[in-house]
């Protein structure tokens, strides 16, 4: 039977995870809307509770799981983008913990301190996962990687990377004891070319927000690294940053 009403508790349901933190984090559960934002769900293990499909708009074949049939109505209501395909997953969140990471020889890690903006956090994924950065990190606890805007503008991209949670203090710790190189972007003096750091090597870059930068704890904890630029401006977009440092990890390991 075909859902037809807004009132519908499934509805609402569905429309409060799209837009309280504080109820999809209670509730362990997020949204994915999209054919291909659900076909990497499912490609790197995570567990679908049910779908929302709208037939009229849907044209890819229905995955195994419960499915809820909506009119075109009740998909525009809770579709979070303009066209997304027809489809809305439920998925199960999964709980990660920085000490489970067992990073290679030459691990390359993204660390971003406070990152402000959904979209921005998302853009990021998007960079490590293409340019294979071994996990991205987030040191505040306020990030939310379920956010429907972060799995949108990563394009899924979210689900087949290695994402973390932790404390500045817990993040230093474990950098040191795996024989991390660490390396920060505070501008000064110290700051030598992203071009002249080793990646061959454990390394991680840390970026702090696009207001303030890095925090005083990371003074003085790595080398300093800057993007060489040549124009007036002296900064970037953080999702840009991260993504020329991501290539350049990249570039050096394939040599």
């Amino acid at each position: 039977m075909q859902i037809e009403s807004f009132q519908n508790e499934k509805i609402k349901n569905i429309t409060k995870l799209l837009t309280d933190n504080r109820f999809r984090k209670k509730s362990n559960v997020f949204v994915v809307e999209g054919q291909q934002e659900n076909e990497r769900a499912l490609k790197y293990d995570f567990e679908p509770v049910e779908y929302f499909i709208c037939e009229n708009i849907f044209k890819g074949i229905q995955p195994n799981g419960k499915i809820h049939l909506v009119s075109d109505k009740v998909y525009e209501k809770i579709a979070y983008r303009g066209s997304s395909e027809g489809i809305i997953g439920v998925y199960k969140t999964k709980e990660t913990s920085l000490k489970d990471f067992n990073p290679k020889d030459n691990s390359t890690v993204i660390i971003v301190e406070g990152v402000e903006k959904p979209g921005n956090l998302g853009a990021i994924l998007r960079s490590c996962e293409a340019f294979g950065v071994d996990a991205l990190i987030v040191t505040d606890t306020k990030a939310d990687f379920y956010n429907p805007n972060v799995i949108r503008s990563s394009v899924g991209c979210l689900f087949g990377m290695e994402v973390f949670q932790a404390e500045n203090e817990e993040v230093l710790e474990y950098l040191n004891k795996n024989n991390f190189n660490i390396y920060t972007t505070i501008m000064d003096e110290t700051a030598e070319d992203l071009y002249k750091r080793d990646f061959t090597q454990r390394s991680a870059v840390l970026f702090g927000t696009e207001h303030s930068g890095l925090s005083e704890f990371w003074t003085g904890k790595g080398k300093n690294t800057l993007i060489p630029m040549v124009g007036s401006i002296d900064s970037l977009n953080l999702s840009n940053a991260v993504a020329i440092t991501c290539y350049e990890a990249l570039r050096q390991k394939k040599g």
